[in-house]
């Protein structure tokens, strides 16, 4: 496999694989994260085939200094069980090692056992005990106060 780190230059190759994101990518939207520093997108490819993608975003705060937030895997149903996903985590974290990120984390689904899978495998260790709350922004929004 071999994994592709994008910038803006190659936006084109984010909007031919919409397959492997939830919603079509935009021109608009991929150029915003690929411009915006501390932004980063690798893409898998297999025989010049987009498989699978990660993205991740530094975050630093004033007490901690800087981490990388796994922002998203994708990895292509057709390809997954052979270890593209894992390839891609890897990269992501030896990109964030080289950076100077003082660690990486990600968020998953309770119920989500590949996910599990892939980042065990990927040198990542299950953290318990944390909850997310998370909030949607939207026209069909609905604000309660109490």
């Amino acid at each position: 496999m071999e994994i592709r780190w994008v910038d803006v230059r190659q936006i084109d190759e984010v909007l031919a694989a919409p397959h492997l994101f939830d919603e079509p990518p935009t021109a608009e939207w991929a150029e915003r994260f690929l411009t915006w520093p501390g932004h980063h997108l690798a893409m898998g490819y297999l025989d010049d085939v987009a498989v699978g993608f990660v993205s991740g975003v530094e975050m630093t705060h004033p007490d901690k200094g800087t981490e990388m937030f796994l922002y998203e895997l994708a990895v292509d149903e057709s390809s997954r069980g052979r270890g593209v996903g894992r390839a891609l985590v890897e990269a992501l974290a030896a990109r964030a090692r080289e950076l100077g990120c003082y660690g990486m984390w990600v968020l998953t689904d309770a119920d989500n056992a590949a996910a599990f899978r892939t980042y065990e495998r990927a040198g990542g260790k299950r953290s318990d005990g944390q909850v997310m709350f998370d909030w949607t922004f939207g026209e069909d929004e609905e604000l309660t106060r109490e």
